[in-house]
């Protein structure tokens, strides 16, 4: 697969319920949106656009030299928003492989991207997905961070059993918190977009589970780190830190290299 094969959309909304404008939130000089679309770039993989139903986001994406797909404000998911631009920006279906990324992680590494993306190497797979092994207990039992449960294909990857906000599996052993990035298929963005939601979907309120339950094959690759997701004004001080940190590394290690 060559790198026009591959689009990365990033879906963006204004109308968080917990941080308003969030897309706009500023990190350093630079706005959440803009941010998360430099990271994807990182990652080399392909084109890079943003979905957004806002003209203020499409201005300051477009300001940063990024691509903007405007769509309808009425998307009830992010799924539904990136398959709308996907149509609007790939008429003729050159695209075969689509990576969701969300918008409100401003601090992902670019190499998850990728990781990601590698699940589909494998033609089974109808989308790649990914978790890091939990080493906080009090994350074990929060509903809030969401369990990827799987059958181990390597050290580093599972097959996807199942999602849940409950403590699963029962007994010894690492658990994993899911990511919510997600690489498509095209065919099984398709698919899943045209599908009503699922039982076990609306009872965790877990889109993913909508997929399994329809019989599709999601991998789940395994990674070092979670990117933090900025929902509240707690979390956008976590991540202004975070990337003032991140800064002030790399000006040392560019000042050590300079006086060296």
């Amino acid at each position: 697969m060559s790198s026009q094969d591959t689009l990365i959309l990033i879906p963006a909304r204004m109308a968080s319920t917990r941080l308003p404008g969030k897309p706009l939130a500023d990190l350093g000089g630079r706005s959440m949106i803009v941010e998360v679309a430099r990271r994807s770039a990182a990652a080399g993989i392909g084109r890079v656009v943003v979905a957004t139903d806002d003209a203020g986001v499409r201005a300051a994406v477009e300001s940063a030299g990024f691509e903007v797909a405007m769509t309808r404000a009425d998307h009830a998911s992010g799924s539904d928003r990136i398959f709308e631009a996907l149509g609007r920006i790939d008429p003729d279906r050159l695209v075969t492989r689509i990576v969701n990324v969300q918008g409100d992680l401003p601090t992902l590494d670019p190499s998850l991207i990728r990781a990601a993306l590698d699940l589909l190497d494998d033609p089974a797979v109808d989308i790649g997905t990914l978790a890091a092994e939990i080493t906080d207990a009090g994350e074990r039992t929060s509903p809030h961070v969401v369990k990827a449960v799987g059958s181990p294909i390597t050290t580093r990857r599972l097959r996807a059993l199942y999602f849940t906000r409950a403590t699963a599996p029962y007994g010894e052993g690492p658990l994993f918190h899911h990511i919510g990035l997600y690489a498509y298929r095209r065919s099984a963005l398709e698919r899943f977009v045209a599908l009503p939601p699922s039982p076990l979907e609306s009872r965790e309120k877990l889109e993913q589970l909508r997929a399994l339950e329809a019989g599709m094959r999601i991998d789940v690759a395994i990674v070092d780190t979670v990117p933090l997701g900025v929902d509240t004004p707690e979390d956008l001080e976590k991540a202004r830190a975070m990337l003032a940190r991140e800064a002030a590394s790399r000006q040392a290690a560019h000042e050590s290299r300079t006086l060296s």
